[in-house]
């Protein structure tokens, strides 16, 4: 008996063009100063079977032209006649840009590239990238978060109440004034308004060296601190090395690493406890999802850094559960940038799918 005729293989499609365009949107709630806005670098992908992907690129200060600039002039000629796999042509981009550095701006721009590759493929087989990937979980937690170093205490706390009725059983907030004292006077009154049994958060964003920080753990980590985040420059690993081996806190970094091979050298220096990779910084899906394997091997937590709508779809591909960090009034949907629905529902402290096709995403025009 003959053997049945196997299917034809699929022809992968090939890039056929990529065209960027940026957004710039104030913030409702500024993140102070040098910060009253967010830019984001939206892009589309099309192939040689009529396919079009969606992705995009983000900053909320620096470099957004840039990126622009690096997607139109140097990614997009690269690409164009590529199979549309997201692993090779990640890998094979990373290779042709490392030049002009192998994290930073480079990773950014690769990142509107590599969500479109993986929205396409998506939207192919018909399904959610979260879906293609593979759920493991139904829905994740989510954590209140806040750019609120410039807040006054009265509303520090007034934030921190908006939270606790909305639900949070675990927020963050901002430390690093110049006298320790108010640090102290802000934590504590959160603390206050959070009773005992909910998890609270502080995040220095480098703004400490490292016997500051050994000076306001002495006096913060009484508040039952569930981690600190990035207290010194985050290129200092042999710092980190240090302060973790005699923190009475967990060490929590990664918004300000770009590669896997950053995040090894943090892993193995035994200087983290807990990571937490920007998808958009790091380059993507891709590399995020390489990332997060080499934190599982060596049982080190996972906890995405902002974008909640990207991050709490990934959140969900997870082995372990994870905390999806949600900036009060910042994310997409709030910022009134999204045409059409969200791809992600928030209720009850916790984020799930919409069920939109790919990643979801799609960004007005004439803003």
């Amino acid at each position: 008996m003959s053997a049945p005729a196997t299917e034809a293989v699929r022809t992968v499609p090939r890039i056929t063009g990529l065209s960027s365009r940026l957004l710039t949107v104030p913030l409702r709630r500024h993140w102070g100063a040098e910060a009253p806005e967010n830019h984001v670098i939206v892009t589309e992908i099309q192939t040689d079977d009529g396919g079009a992907g969606h992705g995009f690129s983000w900053t909320p200060t620096i470099g957004p032209q840039a990126v622009k600039a690096l997607l139109e002039y140097d990614i997009a000629p690269f690409v164009t006649g590529l199979p549309a796999q997201p692993e090779a042509v990640w890998d094979a981009l990373w290779k042709r840009l490392h030049e002009a550095g192998g994290g930073g701006l480079t990773t950014i721009a690769m990142a509107g590239v590599d969500l479109g590759l993986w929205d396409l493929q998506a939207r192919q087989a018909e399904t959610t990238v979260a879906g293609l990937i593979g759920l493991r979980q139904e829905s994740a937690e989510v954590y209140g978060s806040g750019v609120n170093l410039h807040y006054t205490l009265d509303e520090l706390v007034a934030q921190a109440e908006r939270w606790v009725a909305a639900g949070h059983r675990a927020v963050k907030i901002k430390v690093g004034k110049p006298d320790l004292r108010e640090d102290y006077e802000r934590v504590q009154a959160v603390r206050s308004v959070l009773g005992p049994h909910r998890k609270l958060m502080i995040d220095a964003n480098q703004r400490w060296d490292l016997p500051t920080t050994f000076r306001a753990l002495d006096v913060l980590s009484e508040f039952g601190l569930e981690w600190l985040e990035e207290p010194i420059r985050a290129d200092d690993l042999w710092a980190y090395r240090r302060l973790r081996k005699h923190s009475p806190v967990p060490i929590a970094l990664g918004e300000n690493l770009h590669t896997i091979y950053r995040f090894r050298d943090f892993i193995e220096a035994e200087a983290v406890d807990i990571i937490q990779p920007n998808i958009i910084r790091v380059g993507g899906i891709t590399p995020f999802r390489r990332i997060v394997e080499l934190a599982r091997t060596n049982s080190i937590r996972v906890m995405p850094h902002l974008l909640p709508e990207l991050s709490g779809q990934l959140a969900l591909t997870l082995a372990e559960p994870t905390l999806v960090e949600d900036v009060e009034e910042a994310s997409f949907e709030q910022l009134g940038i999204l045409d059409g629905p969200s791809p992600v529902r928030f209720r009850d402290s916790r984020v799930a799918l919409t069920g939109q096709p790919g990643l979801g995403f799609r960004f007005r025009d004439g803003l």
